[in-house]
């Protein structure tokens, strides 16, 4: 499995489906843990944002 950098986590994004939706560029090694630094912000920021809605499901708009 793969590890989250710093805090030996498992990522939550996926090193190869990243790789592969990148068409131009190379991807460096620790793109992977600031990109999945960055998907847990959102989530933790949608989460809140559902809950403020007296809602228990996420949804597109708590992005």
């Amino acid at each position: 499995m793969a590890k989250r950098a710093g805090k030996g986590g498992d990522l939550i994004i996926s090193k190869s489906r990243t790789k592969e939706a990148v068409k131009k560029c190379n991807v460096a090694s620790d793109f992977y843990a600031a990109l999945d630094r960055k998907v847990r912000e959102l989530l933790v920021a949608a989460e809140r944002r559902c809950m403020e809605n007296k809602r228990k499901t996420l949804k597109p708009q708590d992005l």
